[in-house]
């Protein structure tokens, strides 16, 4: 909605950025933030993927090197232009009318903070003011968020996945978005301020389908209850379970993209279920490795006792059921190399499942 002041109407400005970044996403914040200048016009939310137990210092790091002050904000703090908000590790980052959400909803993608919930919920509530910018990272974290910015009228912006450190988000986001704008880091500065100047335009009025899920999805992040909310009923109900809680997984279509959610509200893109999949059969591949490994070593133990006690045919069948199991836990050993090999390169299966 655009703001009167003395009886005349003043058009908002693109001044929302949201920002996320994974592995390499450090130093590359770093260096981005450096080039902003002390009058920036914006608040900026930042989701960089840490460990659930890690002491995040990125504040610190970024106050350092910035003109603009960074901090971990407080829930229900208000927003201000020129700050920079980092997400909390284990703690989802997101917005509401003229506040900070720090909440610890369910995960999405394996991670919390998740850049997807914290671009939704800009895009929800801020539609074509947002600018949403998605940095070097492992897989695809951000593409889904990415496109809900760009879908409410916002703007996606990509750094140059030639020019960033780990390729895979920018190019996954590349994949399933049209972006605006892909730029290598050093110019990425001075287009956010060119862009935070520009007028915002009207609202992008989504299918009242489309906005009630965009509306849950928010909610699922803020506090959960998925199931309460009718997740199962925005999606088709698909046989494949949660690897996090075992949960019915709905999948959701927007636009190219496919992902799912659990009536717990865990969420996965194909990629990130994929990987949880791989991973959970390879550890199941390792166990049974592991039980025909001992088989093999009672069995053989057994037969050296009855070859020690000059039982040689009984000791001659236990040798050859060790053998046996030997060669059983070498097919399970290759078994796993090929499910190594699966998991290797997911951005690979991902286009080929396209």
């Amino acid at each position: 909605m655009a703001a009167k002041t003395n009886g005349t109407t003043k058009r908002q400005r693109r001044d929302i950025v949201v920002i996320g970044a994974s592995a390499g996403g450090v130093t590359a914040l770093l260096a981005l933030v450096k080039t902003l200048p002390a009058d920036f016009p914006a608040p900026i939310f930042v989701v960089q993927h840490v460990g659930a137990d890690s002491q995040s210092i990125l504040p610190e790091l970024l106050s350092h090197v910035s003109a603009l002050p960074a901090k971990h904000p407080q829930d229900g703090e208000t927003i201000r232009p020129g700050v920079i908000y980092v997400a909390k590790p284990d703690h989802h980052l997101l917005v509401e009318d003229d506040t900070v959400l720090v909440t610890r909803g369910p995960k999405e993608n394996r991670f919390r903070p998740s850049i997807d919930a914290l671009f939704r919920s800009a895009a929800y509530t801020f539609g074509p003011r947002v600018i949403g910018v998605v940095l070097t990272g492992y897989l695809d974290d951000g593409t889904s968020g990415l496109w809900s910015v760009q879908r409410m009228g916002g703007l996606a912006v990509v750094q140059d996945p030639h020019d960033a450190q780990q390729p895979a988000m920018p190019e996954n986001a590349l994949q399933f978005v049209a972006a605006d704008y892909v730029v290598p880091l050093a110019e990425l500065g001075s287009l956010l301020v060119r862009l935070t100047l520009e007028p915002a335009p009207a609202k992008t009025r989504l299918p009242a389908a489309e906005r009630e899920l965009l509306q849950m999805e928010l909610t699922i992040a803020k506090q959960g209850g998925a199931f309460e909310l009718g997740i199962i009923d925005q999606g088709k109900l698909t046989p494949f379970t949660c690897p996090d809680c075992h949960g019915a997984l709905t999948q959701l279509i927007e636009g190219k993209l496919i992902r799912y959610r659990c009536h717990t509200g865990h969420a996965y893109t194909v990629s990130a279920l994929l990987g949880e999949v791989t991973a959970s059969v390879e550890s199941m591949l390792y166990q049974s490795m592991r039980g025909l490994e001992e088989t093999k070593m009672l069995l053989q133990n057994m037969a050296e006792y009855f070859a020690k006690d000059q039982q040689a045919e009984v000791a001659a069948l236990f040798f050859r059921k060790a053998e046996h199991a030997g060669q059983q836990a070498r097919v399970v050993h290759e078994s796993i190399l090929q499910q190594e090999a699966l998991s290797g390169d997911l951005q690979f299966q991902q286009k080929e499942l396209r």
